[in-house]
């Protein structure tokens, strides 16, 4: 509500994407035991994959100094869900070749931190599509901005897989914590990018 329909709009998006990614070839992850619970995403989840976008709009309001910074982190967030969801949901269904992130090696769909080249490219997909709606919604104001926040977005999504095929597997951390981590990549990559770019004017 603070930040006004555009972000809401975003959010939106998130949703719609994620959920259509998710249905997609729902019955080759049934019969794979790789679908997402009938029930859908419990609260925990939803915190993990775009909780940390909520924590934009109250930096951008009481420290205005950073309230440029926070916008980007926020759409990151935002990409980086999608991108990361995305991915994994049509790369379960569809990926065919899958391999560990850390090592090459082929692994079968649905491994922690195992990419595709469709999951890879659906990545890219969703967290361009967050970024340049962000753009056509001005809460971006820049091709500049959305080059650098689907940058993000991929960038945390690929950690996000690195997490998985690491501290994931080894049990050292559930899949929330994974989720999160990734999207606070993304925040942080997102707000450095800014300042960077705002010191190359």
């Amino acid at each position: 509500m603070a930040g006004g329909w555009p972000f809401f709009a975003l959010l939106f998006l998130v949703f719609v994407l994620t959920w259509a990614a998710t249905r997609f070839g729902r019955g080759r992850k049934l019969a794979r035991g790789l679908a997402e619970a009938a029930g859908g995403r419990n609260a925990a989840q939803v915190v993990a994959n775009v909780g940390l976008a909520a924590w934009a709009i109250p930096v951008a309001l009481l420290w205005p100094d950073f309230a440029l910074a926070a916008t980007w982190a926020l759409v990151a967030v935002l990409a980086e869900a999608a991108a990361d969801t995305c991915s994994s949901e049509l790369g379960k269904a569809y990926g065919g070749k899958t391999v560990l992130l850390t090592t090459g090696r082929a692994v079968p769909p649905g491994t922690d931190g195992g990419v595709s080249w469709l999951g890879t490219a659906a990545a890219l997909f969703a967290s361009l599509s967050i970024a340049s709606s962000a753009l056509g919604l001005r809460a971006l104001s820049s091709g500049k901005a959305v080059a650098a926040l689907t940058l993000a977005g991929i960038l945390g999504a690929l950690l996000d897989s690195v997490l998985g095929a690491t501290l994931e597997r080894n049990r050292r951390l559930n899949n929330d914590a994974v989720n999160l981590l990734g999207t606070l990549i993304a925040a942080l990559l997102a707000a450095g990018f800014c300042f960077a770019l705002l010191r190359l004017r």
